[in-house]
């Protein structure tokens, strides 16, 4: 192994102890801070509540770092211990046309993958889950998901493959550029048609059956001039206990959707509150930001790629005997992770201020900061969340604030709860 080779799995085994030693920091915040009751939540839960709370947190943490020590394994003999090398020989001894060799690596890779990660989810599902009272699915439900999920993969990861890698072959020195504008084409069209032909193959979906409900999401969505074209109410219940409301869909396809297992928890005011609070990332443009914020990146990383693979650089870096294009991608991946793991912190920073953003808009298009704090509390007492997180742990996993420092925001003024101006 050379001394680059070495530099990098080094790097790589830092990576991976640094998201450990964030692990271990958190649970340790958590038995120091775990037993008391924050006072936004004294009369809402009690210490049984939160000694469960604490171990399925803990239960959880033990559980990930197992998942990703086993992962961490087969991939270092993946990469590092020459099977990559195998594997890659194999494809390019079949000789077959470019894009054939192209759909059956990857895909042959996604299986083995999806085939390694099967083993993590049932024990997660049916035993962690199941323990603490979310698991509803039935193991004949989950096994027709795995099915659904695999062929829906394949079909799509078909598509995009087949079309990236025939842009590679009729365009070799801007591919980069037409690849780029391939994936924001598929990305948006996405968004138009998972509402009406994924979501149906995995839940059900009807019309919210509460008037009252249907009035005041008509009125606040109108309000802010979001034009929606259903509210509906899916079947979340057949699988899991836990709550959730989203926007679907984009453009004059806008749909509500809302876990019928917040329906069964939330009065009125609190899922009006949630609703709110996702009209505000629609009003606020947070989709856009992060689409074109996520597309500039996309667009700088696959001019990257493209000089990259002009030479052999990487293929003789890992010792790859054939230097397929296959094999530089899955090298550049890799060192693509690396890359992106210090800068982690910053897009989640972000997205906990798109987040803050958006409670702020539901308590002032509402006018009721009260029904946004009881929201917020049910759902961190209903999903058994961490209301201890470590700040630094926080930085690196969480896409929202911790609940605290949201309730927090709400009750010391600064998030306004007067009434939104109507547009």
């Amino acid at each position: 192994m050379g001394k680059y080779l070495i530099a990098i799995f080094i790097l790589y085994l830092l990576v991976v102890i640094s998201d450990h030693w964030l692990e271990y920091l958190n649970l340790s915040h958590l038995k120091k801070h775990g037993a008391s009751i924050p006072p936004e939540f004294e009369g809402y839960i009690d210490q049984a509540l939160l000694k469960k709370t604490q171990d399925y947190v803990v239960e959880n943490t033990k559980f990930e770092v197992v998942s990703s020590i086993f992962h961490t394994i087969i991939f270092i003999f993946f990469l590092f211990g020459n099977l990559l090398n195998i594997y890659n020989s194999w494809i390019a001894s079949l000789r077959l046309p470019f894009i054939l060799s192209g759909l059956i690596f990857f895909l042959l890779l996604f299986y083995a993958d999806t085939l390694l990660k099967i083993p993590f989810d049932l024990y997660h599902t049916f035993q962690i889950e199941n323990t603490y009272g979310f698991t509803t699915t039935t193991r004949r439900l989950w096994v027709t998901d795995l099915i659904k999920s695999l062929a829906i993969s394949t079909i799509l990861m078909a598509i995009i493959l087949s079309g990236g890698l025939l842009i590679i072959q009729v365009s070799p020195n801007f591919w980069w550029l037409w690849v780029w504008c391939l994936f924001l084409a598929f990305s948006i069209i996405i968004m138009y048609i998972f509402p009406y032909v994924i979501e149906p193959l995995f839940n059900k979906f009807t019309p919210i059956e509460d008037e009252k409900l249907q009035e005041g999401i008509r009125s606040i969505m109108q309000r802010v001039g979001i034009k929606v074209k259903k509210v509906l109410t899916m079947d979340a219940s057949k699988r899991t206990k836990h709550t959730n409301a989203y926007f679907t869909g984009m453009g004059k396809v806008k749909r509500i959707i809302l876990y019928d297992t917040l329906l069964e928890k939330m009065d009125n005011d609190e899922t009006l509150s949630v609703l709110a609070h996702e009209a505000g990332h629609w009003k606020r443009r947070h989709l856009i930001k992060h689409l074109i914020a996520s597309e500039c990146i996309a667009l700088i990383a696959l001019y990257i790629s493209y000089k990259l693979v002009q030479s052999d650089f990487l293929i003789h870096l890992f010792h790859i005997k054939d230097a397929t294009f296959f094999a530089k991608v899955v090298i550049l991946g890799f060192l693509g992770s690396l890359v992106a793991f210090p800068f982690t912190p910053v897009f989640h920073f972000f997205s906990r201020r798109h987040e803050i953003e958006a409670d702020r808009f539901s308590c002032e298009l509402t006018g009721n900061s009260k029904s946004m704090i009881s929201t917020l509390i049910k759902l961190s007492k209903d999903n058994l969340s961490n209301l201890h997180p470590h700040p630094l742990y926080a930085a690196f996993h969480y896409s929202h604030p911790p609940v605290l420092e949201r309730i927090k925001r709400i009750k010391q003024g600064q998030v306004s709860s007067l009434p939104l101006q109507q547009h």
